[in-house]
């Protein structure tokens, strides 16, 4: 079953009297469960892309189907309930607030949840995702208290506290060194092989993308290539570096 598919996707910006084509007739299915690393140049389109697949943009022609419903048009409060709902986000400066605890920063996307979600509920519903991201003994820290690593595991658990189908992931590991990179690449696996949620990465490093199961290249806004990947393992890792645990 395709959780996205992409028809004929297009994307053109106006800027001044120029037209750039950032989508050229993009056509793309992936399944439920897969775990797709979309790699690509500066200017390649790959971040338009992302946009456009998290609800934040809208193609200027083709047909985007998420979960077997037509996004492609839909007005702005549906797609931010959609965004919401379905999709968990992750990015490379982590996003976090800088005045607000960890398990505060992971109950955000509750607070816009219909109905209203009781203040227990939330706080039970964070904590949950952060235990299962080993922070659990870090929950009051502020960002600023916290290593590169756990702010990401952080963002990583907010992603995943309104139970989303789709992870999309911008650079991930831009910000981390070699061994916290790892390390999320671990936690990102796992998500897909434990709990069979489908995640998309962008990255342009070719190590981190080694670690999905299909590599699709993008360059002037179209797909050069798209393969299936063995996935690079990260088993070689000491047991207590690996962080996610399945509930």
């Amino acid at each position: 079953m395709s959780i996205i598919s992409l028809q004929g996707l297009k994307k053109t910006y106006k800027l001044g009297d120029n037209i750039v084509q950032a989508l050229a007739g993009v056509t793309l299915d992936i399944a439920q469960g897969e775990f797709v690393a979309i790699t690509g140049p500066s200017g390649s389109g790959k971040s338009t892309m992302m946009h456009i697949l998290g609800c934040l943009d809208r193609p200027t022609e083709g047909k985007y189907m998420l979960n077997g419903k037509d996004v492609s048009s839909l007005p702005r409060d549906e797609l931010a309930d959609i965004r919401n709902k379905q999709i968990g986000f992750v990015f490379q400066g982590f996003n976090l607030l800088p005045r607000t605890t960890a398990v505060e920063n992971v109950e955000v996307p509750l607070l816009y949840t219909r109905p209203v979600m009781p203040a227990a509920e939330r706080r039970e519903r964070a904590m949950k995702a952060l235990t299962a991201m080993g922070l659990q003994d870090r929950y009051d820290h502020h960002p600023n208290q916290l290593s590169g690593g756990q702010q990401q595991r952080v963002a990583i658990a907010r992603a995943l506290v309104n139970e989303p189908t789709l992870i999309l992931a911008d650079e991930p590991t831009g910000n981390l060194d070699t061994k916290t990179s790892i390390e999320v690449m671990r936690i990102l696996q796992e998500l897909r092989e434990e709990k069979g949620i489908t995640i998309v990465l962008i990255t342009h490093e070719p190590d981190i993308a080694a670690y999905g199961t299909r590599i699709i290249a993008v360059r002037d806004g179209k797909i050069l290539s798209d393969e299936p990947n063995t996935p690079r393992s990260t088993l070689e890792m000491a047991p207590e570096q690996i962080m996610v645990t399945a509930n």
